[in-house]
């Protein structure tokens, strides 16, 4: 089956350009679990009907000119070479099943997408698992766009279980005005003073350690080079965001310092039974930011105006966040870590480092090529322990094709990082994705029973 698009030459944005490259190639896995058997879901048809249509990107390949200047140019889409259909030996049982699915995935994983057709492909798990009763894996390059505009993918291709003339609905994600702002002249100097010089104070050590120091050898980072073409391992949890809300009610914080509060402390924990010393090591994570200025999705129709807030693309920052150290912290006290961990998010948040750091990345790019730019962008992953990234999903049931679904959860690969977590929340549920690099005598943290015991530990708070 074939589909064809009259041909359409787009520039490809800088940050296109770096996650597609000879330097660094990432690409986001998305996994659909449904709650039936999908053999007789359309998927050709809906590839070729909603997905296509969406974007010019994903009937698009990327092409250099002389001058290395990188567009996005419009092919033939040969459908069969996208969806992928894999057999699995008949008669199994479910659990060698949910085996083969897993080595499937950690494999998928590994590869990279061929460069002269779209960078994307469907697979179609038809195979029933503990969790679901069969499975899409959506693969995408980065360059596409980032989870913001994927998850407008969703928007659009999707519809409400109970009801697919209502639109679906997403959590909540009031912004607060900083209350200095309502403040005179005079008693904001202070803070503005402080904001300027934590600014170029997070500027100039964010500067120094990603060009200059690395994280500590730990059970979560080997410190090799090349980890991102190694075996990958990935594993999930789910969890009630009942429990997420209680700790962020009881703290006055935010749902996201909840949950990387518990990610980091469960970390901790984990690094502290493999390795005593890891304790105090010096470990720094890689927190993903959307910097659109909206408050909620939009629908890809308004991502692709000219003049939308919250445009198509990678509209992405990266936060440098130290994780506490449990000598600095009580290990007895989670509470206590969730809330230092929000304190240091908030002070990154409020400082213009990661403005600067965009905008030094973006002069590199113009002055020494987008090859310069990735490069140092690797180097700087490179140095650090983990990428950590969430999204906020649909509060409703959604389905395709009448084909309801029971678990969502993504995990990006390709990164020079040994860990890399996610987390989705969807239907008032939490999916917490590990994806690990094997290293260490065949030891990865995506399997790594004490890291998913502590967390899901803390997601049921005996200690409120």
């Amino acid at each position: 089956m074939e589909c064809y698009r009259e041909e359409l030459v787009e520039p490809v944005s800088p940050m296109g350009q770096y996650f597609n490259c000879s330097v660094l190639c990432l690409n986001i896995i998305a996994v659909l679990e449904f709650e039936v058997p999908i053999d007789d879901l359309p998927i050709a048809s809906f590839t070729r009907d909603v997905f296509l249509p969406i974007n010019p990107r994903f009937s698009s390949v990327m092409v250099s000119d002389k001058h290395g200047k990188k567009t996005w140019k419009q092919v033939e889409v040969r459908l069969e070479d996208h969806i992928i259909t894999p057999k699995f030996p008949d008669g199994m049982s479910t659990d060698s099943y949910e085996k083969c699915f897993n080595d499937y995935l950690s494999r998928l994983a590994m590869e990279q997408l061929p460069q002269n057709k779209p960078l994307w492909e469907v697979h179609q798990i038809i195979y029933p698992t503990s969790k679901a009763a069969g499975s899409l894996i959506f693969k995408v390059n980065h360059a596409l766009g980032d989870g913001y505009s994927l998850m407008g993918v969703i928007l659009s291709c999707f519809e409400r279980a109970d009801n697919p003339s209502l639109p679906l609905t997403f959590p909540s994600r009031k912004r607060s005005k900083p209350k200095f702002l309502n403040r005179n002249i005079f008693m904001r100097l202070p803070q503005l003073a402080s904001i300027f010089f934590n600014s170029i104070s997070d500027f100039g050590c964010g500067l120094l350690k990603s060009r200059v120091v690395e994280d500590d050898k730990t059970p979560i980072r080997s410190g090799d080079e090349g980890v991102e073409f190694r075996s990958f391992v990935i594993s999930n949890m789910a969890f009630s965001m009942d429990h997420i809300k209680e700790i962020k009610s009881k703290l006055g914080v935010t749902v996201n310092d909840v949950i990387t509060g518990i990610i980091f402390y469960g970390l901790r924990l984990y690094m502290h039974d493999i390795d005593y010393e890891s304790r105090a090591a010096c470990s720094r994570a890689i927190v993903l930011l959307n910097t659109r200025n909206v408050a909620g999705y939009q629908s890809v129709k308004n991502m692709l105006n000219k003049d939308a807030k919250g445009p198509w693309g990678n509209k992405i920052a990266l936060l440098h966040v130290s994780l506490p150290k449990l000598r600095d912290v009580d290990i007895s006290n989670p509470l206590q870590f969730v809330s230092k961990v929000h304190n240091m998010v908030q002070r990154k948040r409020k400082s213009f480092a990661v403005l600067l750091s965009g905008m030094l990345l973006e002069m590199q790019h113009k002055l020494q090529g987008h090859e310069a730019a990735a490069k140092n962008l690797h180097s700087t992953i490179r140095k650090t322990s983990l990428a950590l990234s969430n999204m906020v999903g649909p509060v409703e049931q959604i389905a395709m094709a009448n084909h309801p679904l029971k678990g969502l959860y993504f995990i990006f690969t390709g990164e020079p990082e040994s860990l890399a977590i996610t987390m989705m929340s969807y239907m008032g549920n939490g999916f917490v994705t590990a994806g690990t690099i094997v290293f260490k005598l065949n030891h990865a943290i995506g399997d790594g029973v004490s890291f998913f015991r502590a967390l899901k530990e803390l997601t049921i708070p005996p200690f409120l």
